[in-house]
C-alpha cells in the first residue's frame, strides 16, 4: 500500500530540481545583494534594525551585513552558516584571517550560478563537485608557485604588512587616510611580536576632530574619569582588579521588610552596615594596593574610605575594559577578599588622568604586557567611527595572520587571473563533463576581477580580455587599478591595467587561501541538497 504523505498537513516539501532551483535563487539573491560591495570603489550598504530606536548602521564589511540579514529562504541560510558567519559557530572567515568574507559570498555564488547552467545542461551535480574539487587544487598549487615570503628581510616584511593593510583598507571607509591607518595598525602588530591575540590591542572611539586625528598610544586607556579627591596620579602602582558590591550591605532579597520600633534602631542598621563596608574596603586596601578598579558602583562612604587612605578608586568600568585591563597588567579579576595570597595583583608604571578632546580619560603607561597599546579614534559621528572600527580590526586580523604566514600574493584580481589560467589548461587536459565544470570554475574565478571593475564603473568585458592576454606572459603581474588609472598603466594597455608589483597592491596568502576553499566547501554543500524540507510550525497547546 502506497503511503500518500508522511509529513504534517502544514509542512511542505521540494525535491528533485524545484528544490535545486530554490537553493541556486535563495543563494544567488545573497550574492546579487552583496557584490556591489566589493573592491575599492564598492558602494555601502544602509542597515536598519527593527529593535527599539531602529538604529542605523552604513557599511560595505560584508561579514556585517551578512550577520545582520533576516533571512527566510533556507538555502541563503545554509549559505551564511557554511561561511560560519552566526555567533554559535567558532571559527568564521571574519574571525579566522579577518577579511575577505564578500569574496567567499561573491565566489561561491558564481559557482553556483556557473553549476546552475551545468545541471541545465544534464550534468550530475556530483560531477560538477567532482570537477569543482580538481580545479581547487589546481587553483591553489598555481597560486602557491607565485607567493613571495620576506619574513627573513625585516625592512622588505615591512613593507610587505603596509602593503597588505593599504590593500586591505582601500575598500574601506578609511581608504583616504590609508597610509596613516596602515601605519598604526602595522605599529600596533608588530608589537605582539607574533601572536594573534588582538585583546592586547585596544580600540577606543570618541567621536570629535577628523579621522586623521587618530593615533597609537602605547599603554591602556581606560575610558572613565577619577573620582573627586582620588590621586591624579600614582607611580609604580599594584592595581586590584574586581567584580564586587561596593554599595552598602542591604538586605538584597525580594520582598524582605525590617520592621522597628524607634528611629534608633534605623541608625544602629545604617551603622552596622556602615561598620560591614567599612571591614571590607579595610580587606581590599590590605592586599598593599594603591589603585582599586571595580566592575560595579562604588557608593560615596567607600569612596571616601579609599581617598581617604590614598588608593585610586575607579568604578562602573565596563567588563570588556576591567577583562582586558586584567590581562594587560597581569592581574586577575577578583571577588572575594579573605585571602590576600590567593588574589594576583596587575602592575604598572604609571597611572595618569588625560584628556582627549573634551572627554577625561585614565592612562595607564608601562603595563606587565609590553605588546599592549591603545588605538584612540576620532570621527566626525558614531556612524563614521563604527565603520572606522571595523576596518581596522580587519587591517588587524589579517596583518596578525600574515606575521605567522609571512607568504604574500598581488592583488586586484591578479590571484584569480592567475588560478583562472591555470584551471584553464587543466580543463583543456580533462576528458568527459567534468572539463565543462572545471571551464565553469575558472570563469567564477574571473568574475571576481569583473565586479571589481564593474563596481568600479569600468569596461570589464575590455578590462578581462586584456587581462588574459597580459597573463599569457611569464610572470605577468597586472592587475586591475582602479585607483590610480593613467599612473601605472602597462606599456600599450588600458590604463586601469596596472602592474600590482610596482603599485604595491598585495593581499595575504592565507587569506586567498581561506576566500578559495570557504567558497569551494559553500558552493559544495549546496549542490549536494536534492529535498528541502519545511516542518509544520509548532503550535502553542491549548490549556483551557
Amino acid at each position: 500500500m502506497a503511503v500518500d504523505r508522511i509529513l504534517k498537513d502544514e509542512a511542505s516539501e521540494e525535491k528533485g530540481d524545484r528544490a535545486r532551483m530554490a537553493t541556486f535563487v535563495g543563494a544567488l539573491a545573497i550574492v546579487d545583494l552583496i557584490k556591489t560591495t566589493l573592491g575599492p570603489k564598492g558602494m555601502d550598504k544602509i542597515l536598519q534594525s527593527t529593535g527599539r530606536g531602529h538604529n542605523v548602521t552604513v557599511t560595505n564589511d560584508g561579514a556585517t551585513i551578512m550577520k545582520s540579514l533576516h533571512i527566510d529562504n533556507p538555502a541563503a541560510k545554509v549559505l551564511i552558516v557554511v561561511l560560519n558567519l552566526k555567533p554559535d559557530i567558532s571559527k568564521t572567515q571574519d574571525d579566522e584571517v579577518g577579511d575577505g568574507t564578500t569574496s567567499v559570498v561573491v565566489l561561491a555564488g558564481e559557482l553556483l550560478r556557473e553549476a546552475e547552467k551545468l545541471v541545465a545542461m544534464k550534468i550530475h551535480p556530483m560531477t560538477i563537485i567532482s570537477g569543482y574539487r580538481m580545479a581547487t587544487e589546481c587553483a591553489h598549487n598555481a597560486l602557491l608557485k607565485k607567493v613571495v615570503d620576506n619574513k627573513l628581510d625585516s625592512d622588505k616584511f615591512r613593507s610587505d604588512l603596509m602593503n597588505i593593510a593599504m590593500t586591505t583598507l582601500s575598500s574601506k571607509i578609511l581608504s583616504q587616510d590609508k597610509e596613516h591607518f596602515a601605519n598604526m595598525a602595522v605599529d600596533a602588530v608588530m608589537r605582539l611580536k607574533g601572536s594573534t591575540n588582538l585583546e592586547a590591542i585596544q580600540i577606543i572611539k570618541k567621536p570629535g576632530g577628523s579621522l586623521r586625528d587618530s593615533f597609537l598610544d602605547e599603554g591602556f586607556i581606560l575610558d572613565k574619569k577619577i573620582g573627586v579627591g582620588q590621586p591624579k596620579r600614582i607611580e609604580n602602582a599594584k592595581i586590584l582588579v574586581s567584580n564586587t558590591a561596593m554599595d552598602t550591605d542591604k538586605v538584597k532579597i525580594y520582598g524582605a521588610r525590617v520592621r522597628v520600633d524607634s528611629m534608633a534602631k534605623v541608625a544602629e542598621i545604617e551603622g552596622a552596615e556602615k561598620e560591614k563596608m567599612r571591614e571590607k574596603v579595610k580587606k581590599i586596601i590590605g592586599h598593599g594596593i594603591n589603585c582599586f578598579v571595580n566592575r560595579q558602583l562604588i557608593y560615596n562612604f567607600p569612596e571616601e574610605l579609599f581617598a581617604d587612605a590614598g588608593v585610586l578608586a575607579i568604578e562602573h568600568a565596563d567588563f570588556d575594559g576591567i577583562e582586558r585591563l586584567a590581562l594587560v597588567t597581569g592581574g586577575e579579576i577578583a571577588s572575594t577578599f579573605d585571602n590576600p595570597e590567593s588574589v594576583k595583583l596587575g602592575e604598572c608604571k604609571l597611572i595618569e588622568e588625560i584628556m582627549i578632546g573634551e572627554d577625561r580619560l585614565i592612562h595607564f603607561s608601562g603595563v606587565a604586557l609590553g605588546q599592549a597599546c591603545t588605538i584612540v579614534l576620532r570621527g566626525a559621528s558614531e556612524h563614521v567611527l563604527d565603520e572606522a572600527e571595523r576596518s581596522l580590526h580587519d587591517a588587524l586580523c589579517v596583518l596578525s595572520q600574515t606575521v605567522n604566514d609571512s607568504r604574500v600574493v598581488h592583488g586586484g584580481g591578479w590571484p584569480e587571473m592567475v588560478m583562472a589560467k591555470d584551471v584553464d589548461d587543466l580543463a583543456r587536459k580533462t576528458p568527459g563533463k567534468k572539463s565543462h565544470a572545471i571551464e565553469a570554475f575558472s570563469r567564477a574565478l574571473q568574475a571576481i576581477p569583473t565586479i571589481i571593475a564593474d563596481n568600479a564603473g569600468l569596461d570589464s568585458a575590455e578590462l578581462i580580455s586584456k587581462l588574459r592576454a597580459e597573463h599569457q606572459k611569464e610572470d605577468s603581474t597586472a592587475g586591475i587599478d582602479v585607483i590610480t588609472g593613467a599612473v601605472s598603466r602597462l606599456e600599450s594597455l588600458s590604463c586601469h591595467v596596472g602592474d600590482m608589483a610596482a603599485l604595491g597592491i598585495s593581499e595575504s596568502f592565507k587569506v586567498k587561501q581561506a576566500v578559495l576553499y570557504s567558497a569551494i566547501e559553500a558552493a559544495e554543500g549546496l549542490l549536494r541538497v536534492d529535498e528541502i524540507i519545511r516542518c509544520a510550525p509548532r503550535r502553542r497547546e491549548d490549556r483551557m
